[in-house]
Order: structure tokens, then C-alpha cells, then sequence
């Protein structure tokens, strides 16, 4: 009985380097094609004018999203996704887009009914406190941050107790549907196993987003000319 055993461990162990040397190259790709959907999915949303109001973009720090978001709410909802984030460069935020840092959100159930979903998700980040907390840890929405379900419309008054006081305004996009949507009790962290893979390097996400010095990958163009082009200044 233990010659089976033995032989068949001595194959695992064998085959396991192969799998993971031959899985491995996949990794960059995966995380590329994130980045690349995650300025895809913005720039569909930002396209449309009754989406988020433009003086809420005006006013971000910086801006996260989450290309579909998978959730499943069989017995006990939950949800996993992963994006990008990239803030304004410079003093208090002032200047141009930069390079982004991977994050992932993690969080249960929102409401959804029974089944599979994949939702876009878009967060603006509209002050410091909100972003420094975003890139140095795992931060739970509505205790670690401040979150709101933002305002849509071209028209929407910004001006609201809610969205003066949170650090962190979301939108949610499903089947054609743009809505502001509460992540209270979900988190968000950077993805440190993504940014390596992007940048080729361990680079905490901090100094990726706020150096200034870090060149964006070429798979962050379409998410960083987006940004430039509809959010050019930082209004306060």
C-alpha cells in the first residue's frame, strides 16, 4: 500500500514545478489585460453624461475601478474583484494623472439577488485622508473610510451631508444600469502580487501612485488618457 502512495507523491512532486513554471507567464498577461478592461470601463462610463457628475470628477483625488466584479449570493453573498487606481500627481493633488497601482475589493453581500453577477465598479477618492488609507492597507469601508452611494446625473447636486463628509464616493454599473451603490463593509487594499507583475518589481503602492517618478505601463494608456482628457484639473 505505502509503494502506491510513495510513487504517486513522487509524481505530484515531479509535475507540481512544471504546472507552476508553465502557469507563471500567465500572470503578467492577466494583470495587464485588468489594467487594459479597467480603462476600457471607465471610459465607457465617463462617456456618458448623466453618469457622474462632473464636478464630482473635477473635485477626486484620485479614481479606482473594479471591471467586473463578480458576486454570488447563494446562502451567504459575497464578492471579489480586482482593478486599478491613480490619483492626481503633486502637491495636495493638483497635478496630472499617474501611474496606477492594482487593488482589489473584497467585501459580502450588497443585496443582490441569487445567482452570478459581474458588476463595473467606479469609486472616487475625494481627499487625502481616503487615499493615503486606500494605499498603505487593507481599509473597511464605513469604518477604516468613509464611503457614500454617489450622485448620478448631469445635474445631481453635489452639495449633500453625505457626499461633503465621505472620503470615498461608489458607482456600480450592471447591465446597462449606472447607479450610486453603499460598499459599506466591503475592503479595499492594493494588490501587491498584481503591482509586482505590472512593474516587474516589489514597489509598495504608495510610491507608485504619489512618487510622480514611475512611468505608467502601456497597458494603463487608455485608463490615464481617459483621466487626463475628461478631469484635466483638480477643482476644489
Amino acid at each position: 500500500m505505502k509503494k502506491p502512495i510513495t510513487y504517486l507523491m513522487s509524481m505530484l512532486l515531479g509535475v507540481l514545478p512544471i504546472l507552476s513554471s508553465s502557469a507563471s507567464p500567465a500572470e503578467p498577461e492577466k494583470d495587464e489585460d485588468r489594467l487594459r478592461n479597467s480603462g476600457t470601463v471607465l471610459k465607457e462610463i465617463l462617456d456618458v453624461p448623466d453618469d457622474i457628475p462632473q464636478d464630482l470628477l473635477d473635485k477626486a483625488d484620485c479614481v479606482v475601478v473594479f471591471p467586473s466584479v463578480l458576486k454570488a449570493a447563494f446562502i451567504v453573498g459575497g464578492s471579489y474583484g480586482r482593478g486599478a487606481m491613480s490619483c492626481r500627481r503633486g502637491e495636495n493633488f493638483r497635478g496630472s494623472w499617474g501611474a496606477p497601482t492594482m487593488m482589489a475589493l473584497e467585501g459580502g453581500s450588497f443585496g443582490f439577488q441569487i445567482g452570478g453577477e459581474a458588476t463595473d465598479f467606479v469609486l472616487l477618492v475625494m481627499n487625502e485622508r481616503g487615499a493615503s488609507g486606500i494605499l498603505t492597507s487593507k481599509v473597511k469601508l464605513g469604518a477604516d473610510a468613509s464611503v457614500a452611494a454617489g450622485p448620478v446625473g448631469r445635474t445631481a447636486s453635489a452639495e449633500t451631508d453625505a457626499t461633503l463628509r465621505a472620503d470615498i464616493l461608489s458607482y456600480s454599473r450592471a447591465r446597462g444600469a449606472f447607479v450610486g451603490v453603499a460598499l459599506e463593509g466591503s475592503t479595499i487594499r492594493p494588490d501587491n502580487g498584481a503591482n509586482k507583475q505590472i512593474y516587474g518589481k516589489e514597489i509598495p503602492a504608495r510610491q507608485i501612485v504619489l512618487s510622480g517618478h514611475l512611468a505608467a505601463p502601456p497597458s494603463a494608456r487608455r485608463l490615464i488618457s481617459t483621466l487626463d482628457s475628461k478631469t484635466p484639473r483638480h477643482r476644489s
